[in-house]
């Protein structure tokens, strides 16, 4: 039997692996990225939800401000009349600066009340309930200079619902 070379197996030793190149650009990359990340603030704003369960019954009849947001408009109440009615504007918006001079107007008028509630009908977008929200709020201060963002709070403690 004719015998072929046999050649030796040499066993390979695994490849050392080099990270100097690796960590020199994580060196470079994470204060990059820490300098450049946007730390955005998160705010959240309470809302009571009204529940079907009544509460426990009043017999003095309480100021109530309301603020229904209708395909049509605003209308603002008082829980049990319409005070206000603000027809969307010619750009089918709201009166949202209307709406705030209103808003100032109840507040001097009553200014223990912190409570106010955002009816929407159901067809209504997001966005113009925030905005309303916005409104119902806080206003911007009247004796403040043009620039200045220093807002009064109006009507803090704001419910949501279903407009009738």
């Amino acid at each position: 039997m004719n015998r072929r070379h046999h050649y030796r197996r040499h066993l390979k030793e695994a490849p050392e692996l080099d990270m100097t190149t690796f960590l020199n650009l994580m060196v470079v990359l994470v204060p990059f990225l820490l300098i450049t990340a946007v730390f955005s603030r998160i705010t959240i704003v309470e809302l009571s939800l009204p529940s079907a369960a009544g509460g426990p019954a009043t017999n003095e009849p309480s100021f109530r401000v309301e603020v229904v947001v209708r395909d049509a408009g605003l209308e603002i109440t008082n829980g049990s009349s319409v005070i206000a009615s603000l027809p969307k504007a010619e750009g089918e918006e709201y009166d949202l600066e209307q709406l705030g001079e209103m808003m100032i107007s109840l507040k001097r008028d009553h200014p223990s009340k912190t409570d106010a509630s955002v009816l929407l009908e159901p067809e209504i977008e997001y966005d113009h309930l925030i905005q309303v929200m916005d409104v119902v709020r806080s206003a911007p201060k009247p004796d403040a200079e043009p620039g200045d963002t220093t807002r009064v709070a109006l009507f803090t403690d704001i419910a949501i619902g279903d407009a009738p």
